[in-house]
């Protein structure tokens, strides 16, 4: 039987090298459907980890009030819109004073500008970096890990200490650089601040540069970043996630209380929880991962007529050869394996080509858009096991074919 196998393989080699641009044009056709597949699914894979990476970083236990419950708001259709008022600073010191759900903690921040620029020593930074007001369970509750030095403490946060934790840009590639950036002195709008801690690394989103921002105490970035309005992130944290739920609840019973809502008033603030998040991510991918097997399945079809079309072209320019093995005493299952392992040889080459081709476009895109790259071995597996289908198909009825021939007319066949 291996040796049957190997036969036919070598037959089959021989058979592409005769025929060599047809099976390389063949080759490529199958491998344009596996390419769009892979590639997509490549994309979608290094978007969704991306995501889930930033949004899973919040917290799997914690949730967030914010002025709406997403950043994007429905317009149009007739209704008019509703507008929140901002979460203000007296509205969340009273959140979190009055929030009392046991094992919880509850951080109160704010953005006070993206456009600062930081200086040290006789160098300045561009006017891009962003300052936030924080306390000290902020870091904790965005599941953001420090690499050097300290955290906030009660203490730094309590008497507004000038002290600060920086991004890894600082330390990689900014200010800092090449230098133990703990106790040196950053300046900011005038006001000197000591570097506590280096924050782990985070990359960037849709153009947002995690890794370009300082945490200072709240109370200082209030006092330096007097803007009017200012929107403050209320964020809290259950450490235990079977009490998450009830704790949403209390969380918005509070703040309909803060806000003196009436209880048939619909709430005019937003709560958002990581899981929830996490969950509209995988239904967004999960449409795109669709969207992408709905194309390539479309292409890998016109593949499996291309690859049907040379097998039975190749059947028919080889009707003497038939012949003359089933004249020697090949049987129909020999013949039939013959060219069948030719089909499935042509497939798994355009499948190995589509892969390679998918994997760096999926790479390239991932890299331009500034998307985690992640090596799709689903899409892979996905590819091989499809062409292998392919092949099947596309191979059975050539392979049939060849098989019910009948060799005194094989032989006569011109």
């Amino acid at each position: 039987m291996v040796s049957l196998f190997k036969e036919n393989v070598k037959i089959a080699f021989s058979s592409i090298r005769t025929q060599l641009l047809r099976t390389v044009l063949t080759v490529f056709i199958i491998a344009i459907g596996i390419w769009a597949l892979v590639g997509i699914l490549t994309v979608v894979s290094a978007l969704e980890n991306t995501l889930n990476s930033n949004f899973a970083s919040m917290g799997s236990n914690t949730f967030n009030i914010n002025q709406y419950e997403s950043t994007t708001r429905n317009r149009g259709g007739g209704e008019a819109e509703k507008i929140n008022p901002i979460i203000s600073y007296p509205e969340a010191k009273a959140y979190k004073d009055k929030y009392e759900y046991p094992l919880t903690r509850t951080s109160l921040s704010f953005v006070a500008t993206s456009t600062a620029e930081v200086k040290f020593e006789n160098e300045k930074s561009d006017p891009e970096i962003t300052i936030v007001g924080v306390d000290e369970f902020f870091t904790t509750n965005s599941g953001i890990q420090i690499t050097d030095g300290r955290n906030f403490n009660t203490f730094d946060i309590t008497n507004n200490a000038y002290v600060c934790l920086v991004g890894s840009d600082f330390v990689n590639k900014g200010l800092l650089k090449d230098i133990n950036p703990i106790d040196k002195i950053l300046t900011v709008r005038g006001a000197k601040f000591k570097v506590i801690g280096v924050l782990k690394e985070q990359g960037s989103t849709f153009g947002n540069n995690e890794d370009l921002r300082i945490l200072i105490p709240i109370q200082v970035a209030r006092s330096i970043f007097s803007a009017p309005n200012i929107n403050y992130t209320v964020s809290t944290m259950v450490d235990d996630k079977e009490m998450l739920e009830k704790a949403v609840d209390h969380a918005t019973l509070t703040m309909r209380q803060i806000r003196k809502l009436n209880p048939v008033e619909e709430n005019n603030f937003g709560i958002s929880r990581s899981d929830d998040l996490v969950q509209r991510i995988a239904d967004m991918t999960g449409v795109l991962s669709i969207s992408a097997w709905v194309i390539g399945i479309i292409t890998i079809l016109g593949s499996s007529i291309a690859l049907m079309n040379i097998m039975i072209v190749s059947v028919t320019e080889r009707t003497r050869e038939i012949g003359v093995r089933k004249s020697l005493g090949a049987k129909k299952s020999t013949i039939a394996w013959q060219f069948f392992v030719e089909t499935l040889i042509i497939g798994q080459f355009g499948g190995i080509l589509g892969i390679i081709l998918g994997t760096l476009t999926g790479y390239f895109i991932a890299l331009g858009l500034e998307f985690d790259f992640v090596i799709p071995w689903s899409a892979m597996m996905a590819a091989v096991i499809t062409t292998f289908i392919v092949a099947v198909v596309s191979g059975s009825y050539p392979a049939l074919k060849a098989s019910k021939l009948d060799p005194i007319e094989a032989l006569r066949y011109e």
